[in-house]
This record gives structure tokens, C-alpha cells and sequence, in this order.
């Protein structure tokens, strides 16, 4: 989540501006255009099918479009306050479920996880943040079924195990920084969380032990710095698939252990990208077009593809 301030992770009201990039040759698919003005499109997920998933906070809807389609379609609008917003979305196929993080936009509003139908959209059950002031940023699944949560504003992991009734802090307590660090993007790879901090720039792994609790976090060491990272999915085993929202790039980062080697994957996005997915050897990015506020300078949103470059 790219923020228009700094201070207490609070985003105003935002509209958009439409990316212009060079998009790699070898693309099999075009850019998917996104109707509705001022969308804010916060975060997109997507199934092995080639079904993409896009949540937007300006619409407080989930658009959703095959890779294959020119345009998207207004899916579902989850019942929520005036206030809040869509922002992380996340598919998991193995328990046919679409999680949605539901937070205040532009004001004040309650912090939810939802569960939804993957393929009817239909809502399952909503769990409220317990903490005070959080923000239900992102989520990430573990090979077990459990969906982990990043609360931005408490700078905390959340988790909801498979069969759990409610959210539970999973880790925190300052271990990833203070407050305003914004604690951001999420990914599961193997028995690890990794999590990253968009103001701080700082990427993360916590073990997950085998009674299922936290280990002890340990920075990662990369070889350059990123620059605002946000959303983030995992790519492989040990590889993860990251939208830097201030250095208007895509990138992957490659790790081993505790350090890892990050690889500019298509840059040129001029008002930052948010959040990227892989579909096969394609790329599906959308900008939530922050960077587009003070200039006013309104365009229609989409999803850029470029093709993921052969290592």
C-alpha cells in the first residue's frame, strides 16, 4: 500500500493515472483495462486458470478478469461502512477462497478480514481486527491453510487458522519496527513468512515453527535497496515477485537464507506500482495511481502484463 502520508498509515481520497510502459515483447497478453473512475486499485491476486482478482478502494469492489479479457468487470461489492475500503486480495484454490482485507480509506473505518466464494463471491464470514486502529493491509496462506495478515498500523502479523473463529496476533511487539514503519506486503514461501515495511524499506523472514508459532524475525540482507516495497507474492520456491511503489519498478528477489539478490523485472511505472501476480510467464501489475492526487491529472486504470524475463 503506496500512502499519500507518511503519518499513521492514514490514506486520503485518491484517484488515478493510467500507466505508460513499454511492455516486453515476448507479452502473449495486451493490458486490461479497468472501468470506473477514481478505483484506487490497492492490490490483484489470481488463480492458475488465468482468472485475476483486483481489489479497489475507491469502488470498495473486487473487479475480476480472465487473462485473456480487454476489460474487467465490477465482480462483487462485500458489504462494508461508507469509510472502508479493498485493499489486499489474496486466492487461495486449495480451500476455494478469496480473503479481502477491508480498512478505513479516507477516514476512520473498522479493520476486517473477509472470506469469499472464489468462485461466486459470495461472503463466507468476516473477522474484525481486535487491535485498536489497525489495518488489514495484505495476506498470505501457509501450506497448512492458515492465512497470515500484516496489520499495517500496529506493525503486527495476524493469523486465522484453518478451522479459527477469529483473528490472533501471530508476531510483533516491535520486531519489525515502530509505528509508521507500515508493515506491508506479505508472502509464504515453505515454513517462512516473509513481510516487508513500505517507509523503512525493509524486507523480513519468521520462521513458522512446527506448533505453528512464530520463530524469531530476522532481516533480510539484500544487495540493493528497494524502494517502498508493497505488494508481494512468492515466486518459486525461495523467490518472491515484489512491486517497488516509490521506484516505480517490478522486481523479483532471490533468496537464500536470511540475504538475498534482488533483479530488476520491468521498470517505467511512473505513479508506482502496488501489487503484481504471475499467470504462467506473464506479469499482471496494477498501480493504485496515489502518485496521480496532487496533479490531478485523471486517467483510465488497468492492469499492465509484461513477460517474466528467463533467468
Amino acid at each position: 500500500m503506496q500512502l499519500l502520508t507518511r503519518i499513521g498509515c492514514q490514506v486520503a481520497v485518491a484517484v488515478g493515472l493510467t500507466l505508460s510502459v513499454s511492455i516486453a515483447a515476448e507479452a502473449a497478453n495486451t493490458n486490461i483495462s479497468i472501468p470506473g473512475e477514481r478505483l484506487v486499485t490497492e492490490s490483484i491476486t489470481s488463480t492458475s486458470d488465468g482468472v485475476l482478482y483486483i481489489g479497489s478502494l475507491g469502488a470498495r469492489a473486487i473487479f475480476r478478469a480472465k487473462t485473456t479479457d480487454a476489460k474487467a468487470e465490477s465482480w462483487v461489492q462485500p458489504p462494508m461502512e461508507q469509510t472502508q475500503g479493498i485493499y489486499g486480495v489474496f486466492a487461495d484454490e486449495r480451500s476455494n477462497t478469496l480473503y479481502a482485507c477491508v480498512s478505513g480509506f479516507g477516514g476512520p473505518g473498522a479493520a476486517e478480514l473477509l472470506t469469499l466464494d472464489l468462485k461466486s463471491g459470495k461472503l463466507k464470514a468476516r473477522y474484525p481486527f481486535s487491535s485498536t486502529g489497525g489495518l488489514c493491509n495484505d495476506i498470505a496462506t501457509g501450506a497448512d491453510g492458515t492465512a497470515y495478515v500484516t496489520d499495517s498500523r500496529n506493525m503486527e502479523v495476524l493469523r486465522l487458522q484453518p478451522k479459527g473463529k477469529a483473528l490472533e496476533k501471530w508476531i510483533g511487539d516491535g520486531v519489525f519496527g515502530p509505528k509508521g514503519g507500515v508493515l506491508d506486503g506479505i508472502s509464504v514461501l515453505g515454513n517462512r513468512v516473509l513481510v516487508n515495511t513500505l517507509t523503512t524499506n525493509k524486507l523480513f523472514s519468521v520462521p513458522i515453527e512446527s506448533d505453528g508459532r512464530a520463530g524469531k524475525a530476522a532481516e533480510v540482507k539484500l544487495d540493493r535497496a528497494i524502494a517502498a516495497p508493497d505488494g508481494m507474492r512468492s515466486l518459486g520456491a525461495n523467490g518472491l515477485l515484489l512491486a517497488e511503489s516509490d521506484g516505480g519498478r517490478v522486481s523479483r528477489i532471490d533468496l537464500s537464507g536470511d540475504t538475498g539478490k534482488v533483479t530488476t523485472l520491468q521498470e517505467g511505472f511512473p505513479s508506482g506500482p502496488v501489487s503484481a501476480t504471475l499467470v504462467g510467464s506473464n506479469v499482471y501489475v496494477v498501480d493504485a495511481q496515489f502518485g496521480a492526487l496532487r496533479s490531478n491529472e485523471l486517467k483510465p486504470f488497468e492492469v499492465v502484463v509484461f513477460a517474466l524475463p528467463k533467468k
